[in-house]
């Protein structure tokens, strides 16, 4: 299964490709050297949401769902399926794909496709005969069009948690792949519904509707590394219920691997087929061992497999922890560095392990990571505590510091160096070397906030009134709060600030997935810390809530470091939000906001 999108040029609709896409000859021969090895490929061309590759095109932003007040196409969105032209598309894309469909089947997606019925002329529609009449309307078109060319279509099963009575108007004889990515007990979960369980299967057979179960096998958006444990359970969850309810099959996907050493996610493919190569072994270290032994020609590896789970523990894993990736400013709150430098110092001993490249480069990458969490929230601990100094009129004491903390400075910047050197190996293993990895990216981004951290340094280290200003590490004040995500969904936290004429700028968003299989369940119990700068403590400010679900949050505070105002109701846990659904459509558009009251401390 080959998910294209703008990965090829498609001689139907000149210039969709990427510049750096397949030809369409290239394209042609990765199928031809498939058919080789006796694989077959079913091409993925998205026909509904994730369709920015096409309205991208001036020529096809046309076909864009979404409006503006004047009726003109938005530059985001995804494609409406009742344009005139929608079908057009389509079939150029199809036609293109047909002779590349050696399994003669094509996956037209239809995933997350949240963008249903916004267009005047879909509003129209889904009055008449709702939601689901009209996306089943629109998989009938497609079914037909790819018949006329000899195919049968596959579509992601996703969109019909939230409108299954489209199931019975689907057409009998597609596919439907069903997909979730964290381990389950019985049935796949739904995020947008508190993770509740969902079983499509007996709805799909009474409509003869064909079933596969997709599990992951890599990473989410900025993971380094696979989580081994989480991939391996989610795996197996997938391999015993399609066993269960008899699937035609079950697609091992791989999506978001650019931070990856790839690998590192053909590992866990390795290991997984431990389930049909030898059946009796269950446990996540054995499998990991034979998927290494299997893929690095490692024998005796049940002590690296223990070691790279145990690495899990340690996961660089969801947004609470890949803000820093974004900005540095975001980091100065009370929770402690302890558990960063016991990251470290664990991904410092496993770098010394004797390790296959792949991994080697990934614990690397890791480790500077891990030193980048240490050194930006140890920094911003400093400033508040040479702030305290200077109210204390200790100015000689601010300015020594300064120019102490070069020390660290330097220390970590060699930190960077093999963090750099790391991400390259990750990224050219088996990428185009000329190409800059996403890797790499990260950590020109550093490097441009460690020299604005030097240069405060030596302002600082010259003017100790300085360290009272904004910093590349946190804010003149911050506002610090704690979210506790009881139930987790698709939640979307924001600080915001008023401005003197009323209106309100956001300061800091983050949303409150942890991409864990811990908290892939109804009930949690998740603590992150949320930090916001301010230049003023006097700006009005207001915390809130978007998308889906509801958080409570407590301990609201401003400070510089110096001092504290505390919000009313300090410790108290105030809920922010809309409980999630448990079925039908998510109001993805949700609102919600609090406003604290602080009080001087004396």
């Amino acid at each position: 299964h080959l998910h294209l999108e703008d990965a090829v040029h498609f001689p139907s609709l000149p210039g969709v490709g990427r510049d750096d896409a397949l030809s369409y000859e290239q394209l042609g021969e990765l199928v031809l050297t498939a058919a080789r090895a006796r694989v077959g490929v079913v091409p993925i061309v998205n026909l509904l949401g994730h369709t920015q590759y096409l309205i991208k095109r001036p020529e096809w932003n046309d076909l864009n769902e979404l409006r503006d007040e004047r009726g003109r196409p938005l530059a985001l969105g995804q494609i409406c399926p009742l344009h005139p032209r929608t079908l057009e598309a389509a079939e150029g894309l199809l036609r293109d794909m047909a002779p590349y469909c050696t399994t003669g089947r094509v996956h037209v997606g239809l995933d997350e496709s949240f963008h249903l019925g916004k267009c005047e002329r879909c509003r129209d529609e889904v009055r008449r005969i709702g939601l689901a009449g009209h996306f089943a309307g629109h998989v009938r078109r497609l079914h037909a069009l790819a018949g006329s060319l000899g195919l049968q279509i596959g579509i992601w099963a996703d969109m019909l948690h939230f409108v299954p009575e489209a199931i019975e108007l689907l057409p009998a004889g597609i596919t439907a792949y069903d997909w979730y990515y964290y381990p389950f007990p019985h049935h796949p979960r739904v995020e947008f519904f508190n993770f509740a369980e969902r079983d499509l299967v007996p709805a799909f057979r009474r409509q003869g509707i064909r079933y596969f179960g997709c599990p992951m096998n890599g990473a989410f958006r900025h993971e380094p590394m696979p989580v081994f444990g989480d991939r391996l359970g989610n795996i197996q969850s997938w391999w015993r219920r399609c066993r269960e309810v008899a699937a035609e099959g079950m697609l091992i996907t791989s999506w978001e691997s650019s931070r990856l050493g790839q690998e590192t996610a053909s590992l866990v493919d390795a290991a997984a087929a431990s389930l049909w190569l030898e059946p009796e072994t269950d446990d996540p270290a054995r499998m990991l061992a034979h998927g290494l032994e299997r893929q690095f020609g490692r024998p005796a590896a049940l002590p690296l497999a223990r070691r790279l789970l145990a690495a899990d523990r340690h996961a660089f894993s969801g947004y609470a922890r890949w803000q820093i990736n974004d900005r540095w400013d975001v980091q100065g709150g009370t929770e402690s560095v302890q558990p960063y430098q016991a990251e470290f110092r664990f991904f410092q001993r496993l770098a010394r392990v004797d390790l296959p490249p792949s991994l080697a480069a990934s614990v690397r990458f890791r480790r500077y990571l891990a030193a980048r969490d240490t050194f930006v929230r140890s920094a911003a601990r400093a400033v508040f505590r040479w702030r305290r100094l200077l109210a204390a009129g200790q100015a000689a004491a601010v300015s020594a510091a300064a120019v102490a903390a070069r020390k660290e400075l330097t220390a970590f910047a060699g930190e960077m160096k093999t963090g750099l050197a790391a991400a390259r190996a990750m990224w050219s293993r088996t990428r185009d070397r000329r190409a800059t990895g996403a890797n790499e990216t990260i950590l020109s981004a550093d490097r441009q906030r460690l020299a604005a951290w030097r240069t405060f340094l030596s302002t600082v280290a010259h003017d100790p009134a300085a360290v009272t200003r904004s910093t590349p590490v946190c804010g003149a004040w911050q506002v610090q709060f704690w979210v506790h995500n009881f139930a987790p969904a698709a939640q979307k936290v924001f600080v915001e600030r008023q401005d003197p004429a009323g209106a309100w700028h956001e300061i800091a968003s983050r949303h409150t997935i942890e991409f864990r299989g811990f908290a892939a369940r109804p009930a949690a119990n998740i603590r992150r810390e949320f930090v916001a700068p301010l230049e003023s403590p006097d700006d009005p400010i207001r915390i809130g809530v978007r998308d889906v679900g509801q958080v409570a949050i407590s301990h609201v505070a401003l400070t510089d470091g110096v001092e504290v105002r505390r919000a009313d109701g300090y410790r108290e846990r105030r809920m922010v939000g809309d409980a999630a659904p448990r079925r039908g459509w998510p109001a993805l558009d949700a609102f919600d906001t609090v406003t604290p009251r602080f009080r001087r401390r004396d």
